[in-house]
């Protein structure tokens, strides 16, 4: 009888001796977790702040770039626009084209003649080329017709612009490499509609045509930006 008791008081030793060790190893490793975490938490800070980074010096750079257009622009006697938001110059196709026509005016390439330059001279010569990723020739129109008519025709015109900007009679030919890496044409129809001062839909304002300007990666870096706030 004796040495059952025995052999029971020293299993109860045994197993005395093997919890605390355990509890000890589960400590330990769980230390080891909460570190992991927290030197990733360290890291992922860190990132977070270079992106911030990185999204505040290229949208500083569509700050100062819209800026630099209005300064050119602003007291020009051209007739355009600048956007305060995006820096798309924008005019009336009536210095361009006749009604519903997509034949650029003989007096237009006068006017594009002047304007592309300086526009090109601000975008692609003022230390922001790199950060440029495409410059958009963008037709639109007015809601009278259908919308595929009016899609061909805003198509057509912002064609015609590309290629006479990228023809032999356009007498700044040095230009053209810089534009052939960087331009699209687009039509938006009559989707993009403009408004006069009181709100109501404008015929003649929504008959345009507008250069525009994407910077590089734009789209992925005003996500990040949504992401992070």
């Amino acid at each position: 009888m004796r040495n059952k008791y025995n052999r029971l008081f020293k299993e109860e030793q045994n197993e005395g001796h093997f919890w605390p060790s355990f509890t000890d190893l589960l400590t330990t490793i769980l230390l080891c977790f909460i570190l992991i975490f927290i030197s990733m938490m360290i890291i992922k800070s860190l990132q977070i702040e270079e992106m911030k980074r990185t999204i505040d010096q290229i949208m500083g750079v569509r700050a100062k770039l819209v800026s630099d257009l209005k300064g050119e622009f602003s007291e020009s006697d051209l007739g355009i626009e600048v956007d305060e938001k995006t820096g798309a110059i924008i005019f009336n196709t009536e210095i361009l084209f006749e009604y519903s026509k997509s034949d650029l005016k003989p007096a237009s390439l006068d006017f594009l003649d002047e304007f592309v330059p300086r526009y090109l001279d601000t975008l692609l010569d003022s230390g922001y080329e790199d950060y440029i990723a495409e410059i958009i020739i963008e037709g639109h129109t007015d809601q009278n017709g259908s919308y595929l008519y009016n899609l061909e025709l805003a198509q057509d015109r912002a064609y015609s612009v590309a290629e006479y900007v990228l023809s032999d009679q356009f007498p700044y030919q040095h230009i053209q490499e810089h534009v052939k890496e960087k331009l699209t044409v687009n039509s938006k129809s009559y989707t993009d509609f403009r408004t006069d001062e009181s709100g109501k839909y404008s015929a003649a304002a929504s008959r345009r045509v507008e250069f525009k300007f994407r910077l590089k990666d734009e789209e992925i870096l005003e996500k990040t930006r949504e992401i992070l706030e």
